[in-house]
């Protein structure tokens, strides 16, 4: 049975991964609160946060062929609310340790989802003939973008972290309803997808160049994310709409960046879009390190979010287009290293904080600026073979009438 908004199937990827960054994001404006909460530093802080990274990696490890097995739509209608519950029964721990268990899990949810979407979004370009990858990732940062200033906003009203999470599980319920309810996975490509599928995402070599393009977007993305908040609280002693607008600001540039990226990747090429971002990246993190007031940070979290908002959308696209293995295989072995680097590093990086201070968490990540700039070049120039728009539309209404 089908019910939900009738909506082409890209209009669909938008959607899901906006509901699903919403369901995840509302947790980050509030961990300065849960932190306070359980009385600790940032270092045991982080370590109670390494939970979601490892159930993470574990997913993006074997959940593939399984995903396959049990089908797209049956998964994501499930799991994208099952991530919204797991954060509301985690924002309950009372010490790292709970926390760390209680992460373990949604880690598992969220390595699932980045799969299914990371795959639908590649599927999806082949079937209406155009990028929509950056686009799609943008709407997660739209998604992301919405939780910081939600959060900042409920925060400010005093409401605890626990009964904010809790409401966001109704809210992500409507949400999947809504949009996802007439969701149809696209075909697989018919180029590689029907080799048979391994049980493990071992990474290849190919993959490995791809994930060291991402490491530093990862690592500063996760950094803003996670630390941005209490970033703003410890070095400004800001409020906690302003701590949480950091969040936001960082979210909706890259946005901002991500909606518009694919025109600017089809006119020019992946690898030098890429390395003009990298240096935007890098000004922000000098800025975030340096800043000698709130406003300047505030800038460094922009230019940090328009740095970081195409890396990891361009090197998944080249992933997913390698002949050598099944797309949801070579996206599943690329995402487990670069989505664990953006969540183990941030937790990790809560131990700098600790010793050195919470601005060393943000200027560790120039050297790996380096790097990412010097393997950019293996994303290539890979343009889209378009269809005429009308044949493209077309073929997807017949996808979806099919169903």
């Amino acid at each position: 049975m089908r019910f939900g908004l009738p909506l082409q199937p890209q209009h669909r990827i938008y959607a899901a991964f906006a509901i699903y960054a919403f369901s995840m994001g509302n947790l980050f404006p509030r961990l300065p609160d849960i932190k306070t909460a359980m009385g600790v530093q940032e270092g045991a802080l982080g370590l109670g946060l390494i939970g979601t990274p490892l159930g993470t990696l574990v997913s993006l490890t074997v959940a593939a062929p399984y995903l396959e097995r049990i089908g797209f739509r049956r998964a994501l209608l499930a799991l994208i609310p099952l991530v919204a519950l797991g954060y509301a029964v985690a924002s309950h721990a009372p010490g790292p340790l709970a926390f760390f268990a209680l992460l373990f899990p949604v880690g598992v949810l969220l390595g699932c989802v980045e799969i299914i979407l990371n795959v639908e979004a590649d599927r999806t370009e082949f079937l209406i003939g155009r990028r929509i990858m950056n686009r799609a990732h943008s709407f997660w940062s739209i998604g992301f973008f919405s939780a910081g200033i939600a959060g900042g906003a409920i925060a400010h009203l005093g409401v605890s972290p626990q009964l904010h999470l809790a409401l966001i599980v109704p809210v992500s319920m409507l949400g999947v309803a809504l949009f996802l309810g007439s969701y149809v996975p696209s075909p697989k490509r018919e180029i590689s997808e029907d080799v048979a599928t391994p049980k493990f995402a071992r990474p290849t070599g190919a993959i490995l160049v791809l994930v060291s393009v991402t490491l530093s977007a990862m690592l500063m993305e996760g950094a803003s994310l996670d630390w941005s908040a209490i970033y703003m609280r410890s070095v400004f002693e800001a409020g906690p709409f302003l701590a949480a607008f950091a969040v936001a600001v960082f979210a909706f540039s890259q946005a901002t960046t991500r909606f518009f990226a694919d025109s600017f990747v089809d006119r020019h090429s992946p690898a030098a879009v890429a390395r003009t971002l990298i240096v935007v990246m890098t000004i922000g993190i000098a800025l975030v390190y340096f800043s000698p007031a709130s406003w300047v940070s505030l800038v460094g979290f922009a230019l940090l979010g328009i740095g970081s908002g195409t890396l990891f959308p361009l090197a998944v696209s080249a992933a997913a287009q390698r002949t050598d293995r099944p797309a949801a295989i070579n996206v599943a072995a690329l995402t487990q290293i670069s989505f664990v680097v953006f969540l183990l590093g941030p937790p990790l990086l809560g131990f700098v904080a600790e010793h050195w201070g919470i601005r060393a968490s943000f200027g560790i990540g120039l050297p790996l600026v380096v790097l990412s700039f010097w393997t950019a070049g293996s994303l290539g120039r890979k343009p889209v073979h378009a269809e005429p728009e009308s044949e493209a539309v077309a073929k997807a209404s017949a996808h979806q009438d099919a169903f």
